[in-house]
C-alpha cells in the first residue's frame, strides 16, 4: 500500500533555477533591458548628424542690379495712370521730375515698351544662365506689366466719357493703380538692393507658377 501511494502521486524533481520566480516575471533581465535601451542610445547619437546648419549665401551685385532694373518697366508704363493725381496735386509731380530725362528717352524709342517686354521675358526669364532670383524678379515685373494693360483695354471697351459716374470710377481706378504700381516699384527696388526677394501682392503667385 505504501508503494501504491508513492506511485500514485509521483514527484518530479525540477531544479529551482528552472522555475521562474515572480520577480523575474515582473522585471526583465538586465540583458533584455540593455537590448531595449540600445536603440535609444543609437538614436540619440544620430540626432546631431541629421541636424545640418545651412548658411545663406549673399546675392551677387549683378543679380541685384538686373532685378532692380527689371521693375522700371512696369513703373514707366504706369506713370500714365497718375495724370489725374498730378493734376489734383501739382506738387506730387516734383517727386518724379528727376525721372523725366529717363522717361523721355524711353518714350523716344519706337515700340520701346514692346521691345523692353520681350527683351526682359526672353532674355532674362527664359534664360537658364540666370539664377532663380533674377528670373523670379523679372517674371514679377513682366506679370505686373501685363496687368497694367488690362485697365486700358477696359477703358477703350466701355468708354466712360468725361463726366458722370463712369468717369469718377475711371479716375479712382487710375489713382489706385498708380499708387499700387509705385508701391510695387519702391518695394521691389529696395528689396533687390538689399539682396532680398520681394513678393508683390497679387503678382508673386502668378509669377512663381510660370517658372
Amino acid at each position: 500500500m505504501a508503494f501504491l501511494q508513492l506511485s500514485a502521486t509521483p514527484k518530479t524533481l525540477i531544479p529551482k533555477s528552472y522555475v521562474p520566480s515572480s520577480a523575474s516575471r515582473a522585471f526583465p533581465s538586465t540583458l533584455s533591458t540593455r537590448s531595449l535601451s540600445f536603440p535609444q542610445l543609437v538614436s540619440r547619437k544620430s540626432k546631431p548628424k541629421s541636424s545640418a546648419i545651412t548658411c545663406s549665401t549673399p546675392t551677387p551685385a549683378t543679380d541685384r542690379l538686373i532685378s532692380a532694373v527689371a521693375y522700371t518697366l512696369p513703373f514707366f508704363n504706369s506713370l500714365q495712370y497718375g495724370r489725374y493725381l498730378f493734376i489734383q496735386f501739382p506738387k506730387l509731380g516734383l517727386l518724379f521730375e528727376p525721372l523725366i530725362p529717363l522717361l523721355s528717352l524711353y518714350r523716344s524709342m519706337p515700340y520701346s515698351s514692346f521691345v523692353a517686354f520681350f527683351a526682359l521675358y526672353l532674355g532674362v526669364v527664359r534664360n537658364p544662365n540666370f539664377n532663380h532670383y533674377v528670373r523670379f524678379n523679372a517674371m514679377q515685373a513682366v506679370t505686373l506689366d501685363v496687368l497694367l494693360v488690362l485697365p486700358l483695354l477696359l477703358q477703350r471697351i466701355f468708354s466712360p466719357g468725361r463726366a458722370g459716374l463712369g468717369y469718377k470710377l475711371m479716375v479712382w481706378g487710375h489713382n489706385g493703380i498708380f499708387v499700387f504700381s509705385v508701391f510695387c516699384f519702391v518695394y521691389g527696388l529696395v528689396n533687390c538692393i538689399l539682396g532680398r526677394t520681394p513678393y508683390l501682392p497679387f503678382v508673386a503667385d502668378a509669377a512663381g507658377r510660370q517658372l
